[in-house]
């Protein structure tokens, strides 16, 4: 029997489709929650206390905006610890207390000058998976090993690690990786088919 984690991905897209979307990508907007955190948060009676982020997120970050790539982040939290967070790593667009972050997207995108096959999100939880539906008609989505059921079967890319602990790290690696290769030549790649279809 399978199990909702063992349901395929999105409908998968070509290797060089996910090349050259990946190609286009000019932002990177994160859920907070559950992405950049493990999902978890410590109270004091004074309220939010501590939420724990990955470094290796972080270095995720300075790796984009080393491509040109810049990272958004967006959650429905109103959170001081994370603005801070985001001023540490020189995040410019965090957006913080927005409850339908669907109808938030025209915004966003408008406001970075930007078109949605330009984006890519990664989220983990039912509140994420309009805005993940909305940008993966033309750009790209992940979610962390650990998202829910019904976000991971949203996603082009299933991260390998869980949120708070890399997952962030590894779908800007991802996208990356998918960026070098759609800076080889279309010829290495079919010479390549042609090869593979000799054997």
């Amino acid at each position: 029997m399978v199990t909702e984690l063992e349901t395929p991905l999105r409908a998968p897209l070509a290797g060089r489709e996910l090349a050259l979307r990946a190609a286009r990508v000019r932002l990177v907007i994160t859920d907070v929650d559950g992405v950049l955190t493990d999902g978890g948060v410590f109270y004091s009676e004074r309220g939010e206390a501590l939420k724990r982020f990955s470094l290796r997120d972080g270095m995720g970050v300075e790796r984009l905006r080393g491509e040109g790539i810049e990272t958004a982040f967006l959650t429905r939290e109103t959170s001081a610890i994370v603005q801070a967070r985001a001023e540490k790593l020189k995040v410019r667009r965090c957006h913080l207390g927005v409850a339908d972050k669907r109808a938030f997207l025209p915004r966003l995108l408008a406001e970075a000058a930007l078109e949605v096959g330009e984006v890519a999100y990664i989220g983990d939880d039912v509140n994420d998976a309009g805005i993940m539906t909305a940008v993966a008609a033309h750009g790209l989505v992940g979610a962390p090993l650990d998202a829910m059921p019904s976000v991971l079967r949203l996603a082009h890319h299933r991260s390998m690690r869980p949120g708070g602990y890399g997952a962030f790290r590894d779908f800007a690696e991802w996208i990356l990786d998918l960026r070098a290769e759609a800076r080889r030549p279309a010829a290495v790649d079919a010479n390549e088919n042609i090869e593979q279809g000799a054997r």
